[in-house]
């Protein structure tokens, strides 16, 4: 309200304000002169005018001072807060969705994972560089037996098709092994087979 009158005042009304304040300020200096001349009624008329004038730049000065919150500004801290509600309870979350919207526990998807890219990474490597092949092997190797031991039979994860891929690849490469021996090359056509399997488990997880 204070604003809208500030922004109406006239021309005239802004000049009669002018002419006011200097009045006062010649009854000022002559009162400081003469402090046995009171002041006549009309500067006084003039000095309560000229203040009431003044009340209404003031307001709009303090108005126009005021720091308010754009509501943009509210709705940005608001998704901040909302985000981070939505981090810590996806932490204490057991369970996470994966790629294909399946919700699975977050160990197992763990694990599996880990199975997929030790066991691709180790049948990808020559076998010209044998410390890294048995490097990779090794990791395997460690990646399946944990896999095994904490969820073979899991009736949660069971009838997945990333458990069903993963113990197919799984089933293939023990297959070739305990026929033709740990030291055997695997054949390309076994290799490819169990890379497409880990491959197809891979888009489930």
């Amino acid at each position: 309200m204070a604003l809208a009158l500030a922004v109406k005042m006239s021309n005239s009304e802004l000049a009669s304000s002018i002419s006011l304040l200097k009045g006062v300020v010649q009854n000022k200096l002559h009162y400081g002169c003469n402090v046995n001349t009171l002041p006549t009624e009309e500067a006084m008329r003039n000095r309560r005018l000229f203040l009431g004038c003044g009340t209404v730049p003031l307001v709009t000065c303090l108005l126009s001072s005021l720091v308010v919150t754009p509501a943009w500004a509210v709705d940005e801290s608001k998704d901040k807060e909302d985000g981070l509600i939505g981090s810590i309870a996806s932490f204490f979350n057991p369970n996470e969705k994966t790629k294909s919207g399946i919700v699975l526990p977050k160990d197992y998807l763990k694990s599996a994972r880990e199975v997929v890219r030790t066991l691709r990474d180790s049948l990808k490597e020559t076998p010209k560089d044998i410390t890294e092949f048995r490097r990779n092997a090794d990791a395997a190797k460690e990646a399946i037996r944990e896999y095994l031991n904490e969820w073979k039979g899991q009736k949660t994860v069971v009838n997945e098709e990333s458990y069903a891929m993963i113990e197919k690849a799984i089933r293939s490469l023990a297959k070739f092994y305990s026929k033709a021996g740990p030291s055997a090359t695997l054949p390309e056509d076994i290799k490819s087979e169990i890379i497409g399997a880990l491959d197809m488990a891979q888009q489930f997880l």
